[in-house]
């Protein structure tokens, strides 16, 4: 009797300690899953839906039915830090803040230059890269710098910040769907100026347009924009972007795409 006694009470002992272990298992499971964003007020939860142009090389644009590009592979990779699953959109430039507004979008990576205007409807992480605007002419223009402005056709992009910058020279300025489309249609002939980012610009040459730099107009900084609401998201991204920052892949996905490192403040390029 005795000895049955003690039979049942290892195997008592051995059925406590399995049920232990299964739920220490579980535990486990439960904490080495990848995040679903429920901290965060995601359109969906373990996805990432971010707003790109699209019409914007090298930083965002078409190969066969997605979205490549720096501004891509910057928001894939910020997604990846988060445990979360990037989800592109391709949008007019134009609308894209709006977007991230009304909640149609969780985040802009769309080379948005922060300014007080963009600050009013959306929240801006720190730079992810540092640019700044050109003037492009023809080789034949007689426009060299700033100065010869004045009065001038100047195309730009719907809804960028070059719009603001060309009303300081003239009310001559048609305004189109992208950047690109802007640097071509003055190769081919038309506007007398356009305004651009110089990575673009410099693309476009690259690329065998005829049109050449005569001036930048300043500095630049492009962030992330995220809906003021989500403040926990913001704050993971800048931490996101930090962390990328220092352990150099964000200035190794500048170089894949641009084939420079714009990941640093103006002062600290060499």
């Amino acid at each position: 009797m005795k000895k049955l006694n003690i039979t049942i009470y290892f195997i008592l002992l051995i059925l406590f300690l399995a049920a232990c272990g299964s739920d220490n298992s579980n535990d486990e499971e439960s904490n080495s899953g990848d995040n679903n964003g429920t901290e965060y007020d995601l359109i969906e939860d373990g996805k990432l839906t971010f707003a790109a142009s699209g019409e914007f090389k090298p930083f965002s644009y078409m190969e066969g039915s997605e979205m490549i590009g720096y501004d891509i592979a910057v928001a894939e990779a910020i997604a990846e830090k988060l445990g979360l699953e990037a989800v592109q959109k391709k949008a007019k430039f134009a609308g894209i803040v709006t977007g991230v507004n009304e909640g149609r979008y969780d985040i802009a990576v769309a080379s948005h230059t922060i300014t007080d205007e963009r600050l009013e409807q959306v929240d801006f992480t720190e730079p992810y890269y540092y640019s700044g605007p050109v003037i492009y002419t023809r080789p034949d223009s007689d426009i060299q710098s700033a100065d010869d402005l004045e009065g001038k056709e100047i195309s730009v992009s719907r809804g960028s910040t070059y719009v603001e910058m060309a009303q300081e020279y003239t009310d001559d300025i048609p305004q189109v769907d992208s950047d690109v489309v802007a640097i071509q249609s003055l190769a081919k002939g038309h506007h007398d100026a356009v305004i651009t980012d110089d990575i673009t610009g410099q693309t476009a040459i690259e690329s065998g347009l005829e049109v050449e730099n005569r001036g930048q107009l300043g500095v630049s900084e492009q962030a992330v924009a995220i809906n003021k609401e989500n403040g926990k998201l913001l704050e993971d991204i800048n931490v996101a972007l930090e962390e990328l920052k220092e352990s150099g892949e964000l200035a190794a996905l500048a170089e894949e795409w641009i084939g420079v490192d714009i990941t640093q403040e103006p002062e600290e390029i060499n």
